[in-house]
């Protein structure tokens, strides 16, 4: 399972990527209004796709077919590896569809259900995020959605790549893995959270005090006159 930061944050993309362990980014308007609103979206678009590379999902603001078609054509025109967000709409779908006869790849976002997933993979969507946290926020079980989609996918051979998006917490992260999602997409702070473990911080702890333990010795034994 690949992992994605789910941020517009460029410092925080900029410490992630430098973990070596990202192979793209997903944003929305939502962490875009987060910035500094009077930075030019389009630059910082291209800078955190300088970032990190690989793949990034930039979701479009309308709500009609043909808006959304205008925007993905204004955004690879300045940023051709960019992956078209779309809403799960019937709007959207249509869009979808096209974009697929274009050749440019979409990530159908706001995905709740397994049908939902079923319709936008029969659209042509190249990624459909599954989102787990606002499921769970109102009492729904995200990770049975995520888990019913990858059953359907293994069992139709769909081809679309199931993004688990809206993550929580590193567990969800693991679960989503377990279940067989191809990329998750995570804030920061869960990646964060994720190599972080009391026993790997008292282990480390542990390691270099004896390190320095025997540092000492050493020296002591160094200062000691040889007697014949």
């Amino acid at each position: 399972m690949r992992l994605f930061v789910d941020s517009a944050n460029l410092e925080e993309i900029r410490t992630a990527a430098s973990w070596g362990i990202l192979s793209g980014v997903t944003t929305n308007p939502t962490l875009l209004a987060k910035e500094d609103p009077t930075v030019d979206i389009r630059q910082r678009l291209k800078e955190i796709h300088a970032i990190v590379g690989g793949h990034i999902s930039i979701e479009v603001v309308s709500t009609d077919t043909a808006g959304m078609l205008r925007e993905a054509e204004e955004i690879v025109s300045w940023l051709p590896e960019a992956v078209i967000k779309i809403p799960m709409t019937p709007e959207g779908m249509a869009a979808v569809r096209e974009l697929a006869r274009q050749g440019i790849p979409t990530n159908v976002t706001l995905v709740f259900s397994p049908a939902q997933a079923l319709i936008a993979a029969n659209a042509g969507a190249r990624f459909i995020s599954v989102f787990l946290g606002r499921l769970d926020d109102i009492g729904a079980d995200g990770l049975q959605v995520l888990g019913t989609v990858c059953e359907i996918w293994e069992r139709q051979g769909l081809e679309a790549e199931i993004i688990a998006a809206s993550l929580r917490h590193p567990m969800h992260l693991v679960e989503a893995a377990r279940l067989g999602a191809d990329i998750a997409t995570a804030p920061f702070r869960v990646l964060q959270q994720a190599m972080k473990h009391p026993l790997t911080e008292s282990g480390l702890h542990s390691f270099l005090a004896d390190y320095h333990r025997l540092q000492e010795a050493q020296a002591r034994a160094r200062q000691v006159p040889l007697v014949l």
